[in-house]
């Protein structure tokens, strides 16, 4: 298997060179672009592993870049790490809202960026490496592992690869409740520097993306979250 690819987006020129250099001396081939279009060429040209995508860009934003990339289904699934000099929880609710995968605060520290980048690469890796095409059904719920594929009631939803995990985990135990820690370190193995509020903001995502359905992923006051396994 080749070295990783990653994509580093960054209008700025300085900053980009240090996160091309900091990935590169972890062993990834990575390749650049200066702003939001050309980060979206690069990504159907390119189709890297792993996106590292600056938030605030003139012209079209690391938001719009992110919001296009998850409604095309070639790319629906790929690792999207954000970064921003803005770490305030309404930036990074919005940030991972849009589908996002991880958020990093600017000036990302060398072993917090590099911990991040695997921890996605991993979680990607360790879905398309499912195995026996195991499927996991609970209630209305059907998880493919192998085709990294969930369907609600029929309908397949549009997951990023961390919300596919956090659904996998909980439908593998419908009824069981997981604190937040719990699918910190089951959905998002070797996440390191994952903070607990933003497996608050992925179930947040998976709710609108279930509809109707919403509430099979129920809130225990106080812990944290459980599947429940009822027929829709």
């Amino acid at each position: 298997m080749g070295a990783r690819r990653v994509l580093v987006v960054e209008d700025d020129p300085d900053l980009r060179e240090v996160l091309v250099e900091l990935l590169r001396r972890e062993g990834y081939t990575v390749s650049e672009a200066a702003d939001g279009e050309a980060g979206i060429e690069a990504v159907r040209a390119e189709r890297p592993d792993l996106v590292c995508l600056d938030v605030m860009m003139p012209g079209t934003d690391g938001i719009e870049v992110c919001r296009r990339l998850r409604a095309d289904p070639d790319h629906a699934d790929l690792p999207i790490l954000m970064l921003s000099a803005k770490g305030d929880e309404s930036d990074v609710v919005l940030g991972l809202g849009v589908g996002a995968d991880d958020y990093v605060t600017k000036p990302a520290r060398p072993k917090e960026l590099n911990a991040r980048v695997r921890s996605l690469l991993r979680r990607k890796e360790s879905g398309a490496e499912a195995g026996s095409r195991a499927v996991v059904r609970a209630g209305i719920l059907e998880v493919d592992e192998e085709r990294f594929e969930v369907r609600a009631a029929g309908e397949v939803l549009r997951l990023t690869p961390t919300e596919f995990r956090i659904l996998q985990v909980m439908a593998r135990r419908p009824g069981r409740v997981y604190r937040r820690t719990d699918l910190l370190d089951l959905a998002t193995p070797g996440g390191g520097f994952v903070e607990e509020r933003t497996i608050d903001v992925h179930i947040r995502a998976i709710r609108a993306k279930l509809g109707e359905h919403s509430d099979c992923v129920e809130t225990v006051r106080g812990i944290g979250y459980r599947f429940q396994d009822a027929r829709g």
